[in-house]
């Protein structure tokens, strides 16, 4: 019976995180995300996002890469890279949405 009581506490807690990944953040908190984006994370990936120190960011270089692995990336980093982790200031759902606009492309992506 323990272990039952243990499984559905675990699906739920899954089923939960899938569900908050899955809601966008308020429009003024996607604005700050792309902003930091383009400011941040374009330091070292290209204020383009093409490329530069770290590797570029459009959709043809995403393709494939898992979603799950690329938030992973964004929250805790790459340890003996420069890539810092964010999860002090980005929640596993806004990384989780900061994916999906860079494997959707940005609207000024050349």
């Amino acid at each position: 019976m323990a272990d039952l009581a243990r499984a559905l506490a675990a699906l739920s807690i899954a089923t939960l995180a899938s569900v908050d990944a899955l809601a966008e953040p308020p429009p003024e908190r996607q604005a700050e995300l792309l902003h930091r984006l383009r400011q941040d994370c374009g330091s070292c990936h290209g204020i383009t996002l093409k490329g530069g120190l770290g590797p570029p960011l459009l959709p043809a270089d995403l393709v494939g890469k898992d979603h799950r692995a690329l938030v992973d990336t964004i929250l805790h980093g790459r340890p003996g890279t420069p890539m810092p982790p964010w999860e002090f200031e980005i929640s596993a759902a806004e990384a989780g949405w900061l994916v999906g606009q860079l494997k959707e492309g940005m609207a000024d992506d050349r």
